[in-house]
Parts: C-alpha cells; structure tokens; sequence
C-alpha cells in the first residue's frame, strides 16, 4: 500500500484525534486528495528536520489516519481531525517535487483490546478529568474507559513525556511497559 505522508512533532496512537491547520500547498493537496479518494494519510514523528520546508526525516513507524472533520478556520486556513486507525512500518519513500512524502508500507496489526483489571481502575478517573479539561475533540470523543490499551494509548498521547519515548511506545506490543511509564509519569507529578 502506497501513501501520503504528514510529518509532524506528535505521535499519534491507534483510536486518538490530532487536530490540525493545515495551511501549506503540499500538504493541502494531500488533505484534498485524501478526502476525494478516501485514502488515509500517514502520521508519523520527525527524527530531524522540521514540519515545514523539505522532507525531514522520520522514524519508520507510524500511524494511518482518517479525516473524521474538516472546516475553515476564522484565519482562513483550512482546520481537519484526523482519527488514527492503525500502525504502521514504512518500506520505502518517495519525496515529491513539492516535498510531499509517500511510502510503501506495510501495516502493523493493532494491539486487541485489554480488559481494565482493578490495580490499573485508578486511571479511569485520571484519564476522564484530562480529558474533560481540554477541547473537542478530546473532551466529546467516544471513550473506552473499559480497555486498558485504548486507556494507555491516550494517557501517553496527553501525559507530559518526551516524543523519542512516547514513539518507542508506539512502536512496542508491550502494554505493561506502557502502564510502568504512565505510573512513572504520574508519580513524579505528585512531587
């Protein structure tokens, strides 16, 4: 499968929103086109470079997105939400003349959904007051209070730790070691 790819400074997990402006050329084409074709778009994290000017380079996995919301924003750009559906590795890229990246890829099977056992129940209200603190569409997506993955995946998505971390999280099957973070995280924002 071949794709567009939107290189940012965020990592997006599986089920999260990422709401966005999205204001040069290249980068509204691809919207464009993903909307007219129904085509995802590849969210992945930037190794170095920036967001804007020539392709960066990024790490190798990512997630695919869907634009679940569009609208013109009252400076004029154009304001879509993407909604990442699943992960993926990237085989091969191709850089455009106007530095539009896509790639090969090759999708990566979602982590099934976990039941919340009552040592990890703590995080449910955690969870539902940041959500509740921040804006649409964090604060009216649907919630999944009973799946500890879905739960873990949005705690590191919102909780304050690096992108080089929240990546190889991304990147990793392993939910206890998602959890050990999230109580890291928590417990040194108590002191």
């Amino acid at each position: 499968m071949n794709i567009p790819l939107f290189p940012l400074n965020t990592v997006l997990f599986p089920g999260g929103p990422l709401p966005l402006r999205v204001f040069e050329p290249r980068y509204l084409d691809m919207v464009s086109r993903s909307m007219k074709t129904e085509t995802p778009i590849g969210v992945v994290l930037i190794k170095s470079g920036d967001e804007v000017g020539p392709a960066p380079e990024i790490y190798t996995v990512g997630t695919l997105a869907v634009i679940s919301y569009w609208h013109k924003r009252t400076d004029g750009l154009l304001g879509i939400t993407l909604t990442a559906t699943q992960r993926f590795r990237v085989k091969d890229i191709q850089v455009n003349d106007a530095q539009l990246m896509t790639a090969d890829i090759e999708v990566i099977k979602n982590i099934e959904p976990m039941d919340v056992h009552d040592d990890n129940r703590y995080f449910i209200p955690i969870l539902e007051q940041i959500l509740e603190q921040l804006d649409p569409p964090f604060k009216t997506m649907q919630r999944h209070m009973d799946d500890m993955e879905w739960m873990s995946a949005r705690l590191i998505e919102l909780l304050p730790t690096g992108l080089e971390e929240k990546q190889a999280l991304l990147e990793s099957d392993n939910i206890e070691a998602r959890l050990a973070r999230i109580e890291s995280i928590l417990k040194d924002a108590k002191h």
